[in-house]
């Protein structure tokens, strides 16, 4: 009997550019921003990207350019939640109070607020005319290109 193997490796190759974004500002007014700026037709999905493990949701927009074969997606890097605290005062008297936490797609980038997916299925995509573009928005405080291979937590990005 013949044995077959399935090389996985061969389907983990990061194709897609990244770049990350620190901004204050909310997630439908970067999407139109980067509308506006890099000519390109970012909407909101249905959903949003739901992780049940850390009970939090982030904001996705995503466009498909069908001539360059090119998705875009923006996502937001931070999901905050009011949640119960139970602290124990040691009284007769129960004192709950809320808190905010905060948690973030991509924990070892917990400064960034968006990050920006280019997928060109392994194509070339011009990151350095993209990045200068959105330099040119003023409510844009910073952005770069990340490298994928670096991040530990990469699989938080495969939502297609």
């Amino acid at each position: 009997m013949a044995l077959h193997k399935l090389l996985v490796d061969d389907f983990s190759e990061d194709t897609y550019s990244l770049l990350a974004m620190h901004c204050t500002i909310e997630d439908y007014r970067v999407a139109y921003l980067l509308n506006q700026y890099l000519l390109i037709n970012l909407k909101r999905k249905l959903q949003d990207l739901d992780f049940k493990y850390a009970a939090s949701s982030y904001s996705i927009y995503e466009w498909e350019d069908k001539a360059q074969q090119t998705t875009w997606n923006l996502i937001s890097n931070v999901c905050k939640k009011e949640e119960d605290s139970l602290i124990s005062t040691g009284s007769l008297f129960n004192s709950q109070s809320k808190i905010t936490r905060t948690h973030n797609l991509m924990p070892e980038l917990k400064q960034v607020n968006y990050l920006l997916k280019i997928n060109n299925g392994g194509g070339f995509i011009n990151e350095k005319v993209i990045i200068h573009k959105i330099q040119e928005i003023p409510q844009i405080a910073a952005v770069y290109s990340m490298d994928v291979s670096q991040l530990k937590s990469k699989d938080n990005l495969i939502f297609n």
